[in-house]
């Protein structure tokens, strides 16, 4: 390969990733760029299949694919740990490798840091780790009666429908176990409504959705630590049988080593992705992108995608020496499964006007089916 194709370095292999990998691999052939993905794992996994494995519904090897097969559409893939970003001499290094690149993409989403509040991990599960979705499942299995508390432990988190779709379905688990008058469930949020970012209305019906399910919502609830059966909030404490956490979330260290971020926050982005390096660009859960003075867009998998695919297209044009001038157009939809075999949608438009447009759909079993079409769709047409 001559040395004057133009390298793209993607680090991340998720939603962003990949859309981005595969939407440049559209436009331009392997002797027009050179395309590398770089990801410490070496599968990628719809997000949401996570509650399906602690359902009992899937396993984990049934909800993956696997990153090597992009090397049937030319995009090399390395499975290795990313140890330095050198943004100054445009120089990633990795375990075993330094690769120089001309356009840097980072996608490397958010890292889950349970050990942010104490006794976490001693007392509580992680929700959001897929190795301990099996065990969870199992816990959930085995409890006859007592306590459930989740609870959102920071924010912004990723997928934010996802912790009250956990609560229905985990609402569901115990229905069809015949124990689910002797379990209560308690959901505890440090945010005032359930969803933020979908505003007041929607917020109000998911709020109904897990009331009628006798799922009991708490606001406001900020956990300080946790201690054997016991959630500490700043003003009162709660008891629980079994704690599934949603900890808090922080960019990977070495996004804070090459000073893209500030400590605990993420890379802040305009609409462009761009970062203030030359060819730098940055989409999904590792960036914060600013709708409102309060608000940002949504960490989930949607999002990353739409962003990857306008990074894609401004890298095309620059390659092909075009103006290049797409930005992420902010929409998008999450599901929620409502453990009745149905699911609704959340629709979002997040630069309709001086606020987001929401709109949550009805749940039939037709979204149900989209969801799963949703994750075939990803998997088929990336990997």
């Amino acid at each position: 390969m001559s040395e004057d194709i133009p390298h793209v370095l993607i680090l991340g292999g998720g939603f962003g990733g990949l859309s981005t990998a595969n939407e440049i691999r559209k436009s331009l052939s392997s002797s027009q760029v050179k395309i590398t993905v770089i990801d410490k794992k070496n599968w990628f996994m719809v997000g949401f299949a996570k509650l399906w494995i602690i359902k009992g519904t899937r396993t984990f090897e049934n909800s993956t694919g696997s990153l090597s097969g992009l090397a049937k559409k030319d995009i090399d893939f390395i499975n290795e740990e990313i140890l330095q970003i050198d943004l100054e001499n445009k120089n990633i290094k990795t375990n075993t490798k330094n690769l120089s690149y001309d356009y840097l993409v980072i996608s490397m989403g958010a890292v889950l840091a349970p050990q942010k509040i104490p006794g976490l991990v001693e007392n509580g599960m992680n929700l959001y780790d897929y190795r301990e979705s099996e065990k969870i499942h199992d816990k959930i299995k085995a409890l006859k009666s007592g306590t459930i508390a989740i609870s959102i432990m920071g924010m912004p988190y990723k997928c934010p429908p996802a912790p009250f779709e956990a609560s229905l379905l985990i609402d569901s688990m115990l229905r069809d176990a015949g124990v689910r008058e002797s379990v209560q469930i308690h959901f505890y949020s440090p945010a005032p409504i359930t969803l933020p970012a979908a505003g007041p209305e929607i917020s109000r019906q998911i709020l109904d959705l897990i009331s009628s399910e006798k799922i009991v919502f708490h606001e406001s609830c900020k956990v300080t630590k946790v201690e054997p059966n016991k959630l500490i909030f700043k003003d009162s404490e709660a008891n629980f049988d079994l704690l599934l956490a949603i900890p808090p979330h922080v960019a990977p260290d070495v996004i804070y080593e090459s000073g893209l971020a500030k400590q605990d926050n993420f890379i802040p982005i305009n609409r462009d992705c761009k970062t203030p390096y030359d060819n730098v660009y940055a989409i999904g859960d590792v960036t914060s992108l600013k709708v409102t003075e309060t608000m940002a867009v949504p960490k989930a998998g949607v999002f990353a995608e739409g962003e990857g695919l306008t990074v894609a297209q401004n890298i095309i044009s620059k390659i092909q020496s075009k103006e290049a001038s797409a930005l992420f157009d902010g929409k998008g939809g999450c599901f929620i499964e409502s453990g009745r075999e149905t699911a609704s949608l959340i629709e979002v438009d997040m630069f309709s006007g001086d606020t987001p447009s929401t709109n949550l759909t009805e749940s039939t079993p037709e979204h149900l089916d989209e969801k799963l079409q949703f994750e075939k769709d990803r998997l088929s047409k990336w990997l």
